[in-house]
Order: C-alpha cells, then sequence, then structure tokens
C-alpha cells in the first residue's frame, strides 16, 4: 500500500537536474550502520574513505597560530597567496610540474573543484568519459551541470584500468573531458607512466578533449609504485588538463576542507566565477593549516604509508581465503574492491537469494555486522569496496565475520 503525499511533499517539485541522482550509497550505509550501533550492535563499518590518523601536531598548531593572529577573515576568492604558492612548490617539488599563481584554485575540498570545472565548461548534452569503477560523486556531478556520463567498464582482469582501445572507442564530436583517478577510489588500482602513456597519445589526437586527473591517494602508493600525473609525463597535454589534489587523504585533514588544482589561466579564472557565486573562499584557518601541511615535515607520511600496507596485505590474503571471494592486490590507497561473483546465486540461512553485490553487503552488515559498501555504487558489479582506514584488530574481527558468514551460504 503507498501512502498518500503529505501537504508539504505534494507542494514540492524537485529540479529536474536532480531527478535521476540521490544521496550517496556509502552516506546511506553507513548512517545504517551508525543507526544499527545506537541499537547496540556490535557493527564494524569498512566503509569510511578517511585515515585513522590524527591530523600532524604541527598542522593543528599553525591553525592554532592562525587564529591567534587574527586570521577569521574573508581570504582572497580562491585561495590565499600563502596556499597557492605551497600548492606551486608542491607541484614542482613533487611532481615536476611548474604553476603560476593564476594558474591554481583552492576550493572547499577537491570535491568542489570538481562542480566547479564541470559547472564553467559543461553545456547540456556534453559528455564525460568515467572510468568504472569510480568515485561515486564524478557521474553525480556531471549530470547536475547537465552533462552526460559515458561510463567504461574496466574489470580486474585489465587491472581496473582504462586502455586506449576503449578511450578512442568512447570519443565523440560531444566529448568534454576525460576524468582519471590514480590511485582509485574504489578499487586502489594506479596508473604507471607505461599505463598513461597510450592514454594520452589518444588524447594528443583529439584536440577538444581535456583531461582531468584526480590525484588524492599520490602520497599512498605501495611496493615500490612509481607515481606519476599526466602533465608531467606529456607537457604539452598541460594547456588542456586540470590536475587536482588536496590534504585530505595524506594529511588526515578530511574535516579541513581544503583541494586544490592546477590548470589553464582560462579555465581557473572561470571556475572562480562559479566558486564566487557559490561558497566565496574557503576556511582561512584551514588553509594557514594547508600550508603547513605542503611546507612543512613530510616524514610521517612513509610511516603512515607502512602502516596502510600492513593492513592491505592482511585485507587481501584474507579475502583470497575465503571460497567465493576474489581480490586483485591494489596499486595504492586504503581500499580493496574484491569480487564476490563466487557467492552470486547462494541462499542466505534465511532464505534469501543473493542476487547481487547489493545483495551480499546487505547480508554482511543484516547478518555479520560489518559495513561494506557494494560495487554497484562503484558502477562495476559484482564487487565490494572495504576501507581498511581502521585497526588491525577491526580488520581481522571483520575479516573473520566476512568469512564465517560466507561459509553459512548454501
Amino acid at each position: 500500500m503507498t501512502m498518500a503525499p503529505t501537504t508539504e511533499e505534494a507542494g514540492f517539485r524537485p529540479a529536474s537536474r536532480i531527478a535521476s541522482v540521490g544521496v550517496s550509497k556509502i552516506l546511506q550505509i553507513g548512517a545504517r550502520a551508525a543507526a544499527m550501533k545506537r541499537d547496540g550492535l556490535p557493527v564494524i563499518v569498512l566503509g569510511a574513505g578517511e585515515p585513522d590518523f590524527d591530523t600532524p601536531d604541527n598542522v593543528k598548531e599553525a591553525a592554532k597560530a592562525a587564529i591567534d593572529r587574527g586570521e577569521t577573515k574573508y581570504t582572497a576568492l580562491d585561495g590565499t597567496p600563502a596556499l597557492k604558492t605551497a600548492v606551486c612548490e608542491k607541484f614542482r617539488r613533487e611532481n615536476g610540474i611548474d604553476y603560476a599563481l593564476d594558474e591554481v584554485t583552492v576550493a572547499t575540498g577537491a570535491k568542489q573543484i570538481l562542480f566547479n570545472a564541470f559547472m564553467a565548461t559543461i553545456d547540456p548534452g556534453d559528455e564525460v568519459i568515467i572510468p568504472t569503477p569510480y568515485w561515486t560523486s564524478y557521474s553525480d556531478i556531471v549530470e547536475i551541470c547537465g552533462g552526460v556520463p559515458v561510463l567504461i567498464p574496466c574489470d580486474a582482469e585489465a587491472g581496473f584500468r582504462l586502455k586506449a582501445d576503449q578511450l578512442e572507442r568512447a570519443i565523440t564530436p560531444r566529448t568534454r573531458w576525460v576524468l582519471l583517478n590514480s590511485p582509485s577510489n574504489p578499487s586502489g588500482a594506479a596508473y604507471s607512466e607505461a599505463d598513461y602513456r597510450p592514454l594520452l597519445d589518444v588524447l594528443l589526437r583529439h584536440p577538444h578533449v581535456w583531461l582531468m586527473v584526480d590525484d588524492m591517494y599520490e602520497h599512498i602508493v605501495y611496493d615500490g609504485f612509481r607515481f606519476v600525473t599526466p602533465v608531467a609525463i606529456e607537457p604539452r597535454l598541460k594547456s588542456r588538463t586540470l590536475t587536482i589534489n588536496g590534504v585530505s587523504k595524506a594529511y588526515a585533514m578530511t574535516g579541513w576542507r581544503i583541494g586544490y588544482a592546477g590548470g589553464p589561466k582560462a579555465l581557473i579564472r572561470a571556475m572562480a566565477v562559479i566558486q564566487s557565486q557559490a561558497t566565496s573562499c574557503p576556511s582561512s584557518v584551514s588553509q594557514a593549516a594547508s600550508v603547513e601541511a605542503l611546507n612543512g615535515p613530510q616524514d610521517f607520511l612513509e610511516e603512515r604509508r607502512e602502516s596502510f600496507r600492513r593492513r592491505r596485505d592482511l585485507v587481501v590474503s584474507a579475502l583470497n581465503a575465503i571460497p567465493g571471494i576474489t581480490c586483485r592486490v591494489p596499486e595504492g590507497a586504503f581500499y580493496t574492491f574484491a569480487g564476490c561473483g563466487g557467492v552470486i546465486g547462494k541462499t542466505t540461512p534465511k532464505g534469501r537469494r543473493i542476487e547481487a553485490d547489493g545483495d551480499f553487503t546487505d547480508y554482511l552488515l543484516e547478518e555479520a555486522h560489518v559495513a561494506v559498501v557494494p560495487g554497484s555504487a562503484f558502477g562495476l558489479s559484482p564487487f565490494f569496496r572495504i576501507s581498511y582506514a581502521t585497526s588491525e584488530a577491526e580488520l581481522k574481527e571483520a575479516l573473520r565475520r566476512i568469512a564465517e558468514a560466507c561459509t553459512r551460504l548454501s
């Protein structure tokens, strides 16, 4: 039986631009898990996309000092000169690419950078090529901005990476952007210089297509993998590439909400127009803290990276030991994206048939009290994502529960 809408609901008409967009599946699962925990259930949440480490002390002290100096007013629209200078120095020092201050933008997180760029450049019907699995917000932001996400499945056999022939086939006269993320959320897959080179050669042949790269997990790579960003490989693409990064993941500053990017002056100016009518400047205190994060000591990164690597190895090994589950070893980030095709078609102890990865993750939450995210939320099934940005003790217990739950399927 369908209940009639209330008077308030009946009078509300949402804009058509959000008709096909919903609240992030990750947030929905997190909210459901939190409610179960409030009810006293021992839920372990492996869905959070943030480090479990604290923001470094020197960064926190820089924020306190900024407050004491009275740096609590509006700043320049898209970043203070001090932070833009730190960003430029970071790009030169770590990536070997040069940007001037007017080629850099700072916003309230990388998500706003993405939104500003798409809103400033996409006309209705313009296409954005996005390899899947992908971070859930990518396609939704494109749609809100009037664009058409062109999703290209990249399976585990391909290392969850886009191939040149796939890119070539996907490009049309309406293609505006290609969006690449390395290391990836949700798969942890990363592009080496050899992986990037064929893709960049394709883009050189299509001058109307621009490249957007999300390098947020740059510092979280393992086993000697050498991170590289596309402009460093192919400088001829610099005039149509937006290189996005931020302080959230490497510096454990998710709540500080600072993202930044380097790109052509005309694009940066257009993005500033959007930001000026949306949020104006990012937080002054967060910007001061980010200057210290980028300029200050970086030695802690290796220690944290090694901690993540140990957890990665723990999770991958345990998952691959479970019948019906397969897990590729990711090059970076703090996620595994495991295949669960071997449990599709099985039946739970309560008689419910597992028809899709969403059914499997629902089963894990309801019966094993472990919250993970289905691959369908990231555009590729049948998989599920685990975030191992939590303690080894919690990971071991969660993996034990997952294994036990799988043995109960028939």
